[in-house]
Formats: structure tokens, sequence, C-alpha cells
């Protein structure tokens, strides 16, 4: 009986030793992609960057006035608008922020979450990230401006399509939706549009950057202008800083796309463009 036992036992090892490897070996695990920017914001749009999990970015944009007036030393004498703002690493799949800025005094609450990551092997050729964020106008109810609380809200969805081509390249396409609950007569509340942006490396830490936004619902009448931008962005580890030209004043997404009215002097009925200097700073913590 004892033969038997150790018969069988030499004749089931092979088996399971065959099925192992077989197992083994068709389970293979897709490697993600290195990411498409250093960012999570390419100059005007947000990117599909999500930080590793428990990881903190402290954000800080910044735009001046608009430059060829007279007297505002092209335009850092000027106008300004800024916006402070803070991300967290909840999942890697998963960053939470808020912000606040100055124009409007806007307060703002976003999320990201990656949907689909490019792999290296090319059975997933792009990334897929969702951004959404929900803002409250916060100026004062005195000026007369809200009826309603919920006059205050608007809210910005957008779909992040991202492809890294190769170690200098990376071009994203995302298309959104932009919603105010209160608007003048001759607007609509909701606003389709689509960006287009890119990065392209031109040293270990510098690359050339550029977006454009285009609003594509149209309204009665004042419909919004594209923006345009473009400028180089310097990195490290941990630390990414961008400086630009563009024809955004607004920093909040939904803002640019529902009231930009700064022209890019790409039609030769629009005169000369409307363009202020912008830069971005973005710094990682790891905890």
């Amino acid at each position: 009986m004892k033969k038997l036992q150790i018969v069988f036992v030499f004749l089931i090892i092979p088996w399971l030793v065959m099925s192992q490897e077989i197992s083994t070996d068709s389970i293979v695990k897709e490697k993600p992609e290195r990411p498409a920017f250093e960012s999570s914001f390419l100059i005007d749009n947000p990117t599909n960057v999500l930080f590793n999990k428990n990881t903190l970015e402290i954000q800080m944009a910044h735009r001046f006035g608009e430059f060829g007036n007279t007297n505002d030393l092209g335009g850092i004498w000027g106008a300004s608008n800024i916006r402070i703002g803070v991300t967290y690493g909840v999942h890697e799949r998963l960053t939470v922020g808020f912000g606040t800025t100055k124009s409007k005094r806007y307060q703002d609450f976003n999320w990201k979450v990656a949907l689909f990551r490019q792999t290296r092997s090319e059975k997933m050729p792009v990334s897929v990230t969702y951004y959404g964020n929900f803002v409250i106008d916060a100026r004062s109810k005195n000026q007369g401006l809200f009826r309603n609380t919920s006059d205050r809200y608007s809210y910005f969805n957008q779909l992040i399509i991202a492809r890294r081509f190769n170690s200098k390249l990376s071009v994203q396409v995302a298309p959104s939706v932009s919603h105010y609950n209160t608007v003048e007569r001759t607007m609509r509340n909701d606003m389709i549009a689509i960006a287009v942006g890119g990065r392209y490396k031109i040293s270990s830490g510098t690359a050339i950057i550029a977006d454009y936004s285009q609003p594509l619902s149209e309204f009665m009448q004042n419909n919004p202008d594209p923006g345009i931008s473009f400028g180089v962005e310097f990195g490290t580890s941990s630390h990414t800083f961008q400086i630009f030209v563009t024809n955004l004043w607004g920093i909040v997404p939904q803002e640019n796309y529902m009231f930009n009215q700064k022209n890019t002097g790409l039609d030769k009925d629009q005169g000369n463009g409307q363009y202020l200097i912008g830069f971005n700073i973005t710094r990682n913590y790891n905890f």
C-alpha cells in the first residue's frame, strides 16, 4: 500500500509543477507607463497625474495683469489673480483637494480619479482620468449678487485622455462640462468644451508646454473666447515650476470656459491679442 502511495505522489508532483508554471505564466501583471506629465496641472487644465498615497501637494497659481497697458511694467503692477490650494493622495488612484482663489473669492473642492492607466506593453495605449470640482462663490451677500445660497454654486467635470509617446513627448485631450447655477440671461448654464495640451522635454529638468481650450457651446451674445497658453516648465523630484504667457486670467477651470473675454488675436477682426504672464508652483510632501 505504501508503495502505491509513493508511486502516486511521484506521478502527481510533475503535474502540479507544470500546472503552477502554466498558472504563473498566464498571469502577467501589466506595468503602468511612467506619468505623462510632471505636474498635476498643465498651465490652465488639470493633467492625469496622481501622486502616491499619503502625498500632500501644495499648489500656488498666479496671474498678473494684461501687459501692453501703460505704466504697469508688463502687467506686474496691474490687477492680479491668485489661487492657493492643497491636494492629498487618499489612494494611488484618488486625490482630493481644496483651494481658495482671489477672483470672486472662489472656494473649490476638487477630486481626481485614475480610471485607466497607460501600460508599457501598449495593451492600454492611453491613460484616462476623471477630474471634478464643486465651487462656491464666497463674495459678500451685501453686493446683491445672489438671492439663494445655491446661486453661488458651480461645477466642473472633465475627462482627461493622456498619452506618453516617449521620454520627451506627452499629449492630452480633455473634454469637459462646466455648470453655473445662475448666469446672465444671455448665457447658458452649461458649457461644453475641449482642451488639447502637450509637453516636450528639452533637458532632464526642463520642458516646453502648451495648452489650448476651446468652448463649444454658444451663448446668445458675448461668447467666451478660447484660451491659448504656452511656456516653460522646470521640475525636480518634488517640485514643479511653470511660467507662461496666456490669455486666461481665471484659474478655476469653469470661470475660464464660461467667462473668458480676452481674445487671442488669431482672428484678424480681433486686433491684438490680450495676453498676460502667469506661473504655477507645486511642491509635494510624502508622509
